[in-house]
């Protein structure tokens, strides 16, 4: 399923922080959400972790004006741009945010801590130097609008071979109760995004919610062999919603370079 990365909190709201359109402690309980607490280490003169409100003041004052999304997978180092030590620990993690205006990046390592059923979970953003080179892989908005609207009719197509109820009642039915779970009380990016920005990630999400729905195997045979054939034929769908996942985080960014 295509969830919200903290990395994409940290995008969308840092970048909402650094245009002056929310005040500096809503933006940080709004990336920290149900985590108990998210920290800043490697920050140039901060010699020990500092908290989010800290770190963003800091950023800002060391030429940072905004913020992307990067989610690499193996094999597809989307909104990376190096070095090696820097995209290594984002392809980790599977995410990170890449700073725009002063060459740093942030990747998160994720702990928990106390006991089972009553753990909290505690984020360290780790603060690395990255290039400053344009990211890998990142579509606009508009090209990202349109393979998406293309992937999902792919989607469909794929399972339909595949013997899977892609857009019958009982997929739709999974895909309300997924939306459900996963949007409950969440807020679709931040303040100053775009319109078009919202659409293309909620477009990009019910294409995730898609793919979740035919690999918990919804409608048809789902023999191990089967589940490997679903997974091959919709990895190239899974990689447009990605691409255009982090094209919708990016958006603020991209247009202001385009001024």
């Amino acid at each position: 399923m295509l969830t919200e990365p903290r990395s994409g909190r940290l995008t969308a709201w840092g970048n909402a922080l650094l245009a002056g359109l929310v005040p500096p402690d809503d933006a940080a309980s709004s990336i920290v959400g149900d985590d108990a607490v998210h920290r800043v280490e490697g920050l140039p003169q901060e010699p020990a972790p500092v908290g989010l409100t800290l770190a963003l003041g800091r950023l800002r004052r060391l030429g940072v004006t905004g913020l992307r999304l990067a989610l690499p997978a193996p094999g597809h180092p989307l909104g990376l741009s190096g070095p090696a030590e820097f995209n290594a620990r984002a392809l980790e993690a599977e995410e990170a945010v890449v700073c725009h205006g002063a060459a740093f990046g942030l990747v998160p390592e994720v702990s928990s801590a106390g006991p089972a059923g009553d753990a909290h979970v505690e984020v360290v953003w780790r603060c690395l130097p990255v290039r400053e080179a344009p990211p890998a892989d990142v579509p606009s908005l508009g090209e990202a609008e349109r393979e998406l609207a293309e992937a999902l009719r792919e989607a469909t197509e794929v399972l339909s071979r595949l013997d899977v109820a892609a857009s019958g009642p009982v997929a739709e039915a999974a895909i309300d109760a997924y939306r459900a779970r996963a949007e409950a009380g969440q807020e679709v990016l931040a303040p100053g995004y775009p319109p078009r920005a919202v659409r293309v990630l909620e477009l990009a999400r019910r294409v995730g919610l898609l793919m979740s729905v035919a690999k918990d195997g919804h409608g048809g045979a789902v023999s191990a062999s089967e589940m490997a054939a679903r997974a091959h034929a919709l990895r190239p769908v899974e990689r447009t919603a990605r691409r255009a996942q982090v094209a919708a985080y990016n958006s603020v960014v991209e247009a202001r370079e385009m001024r």
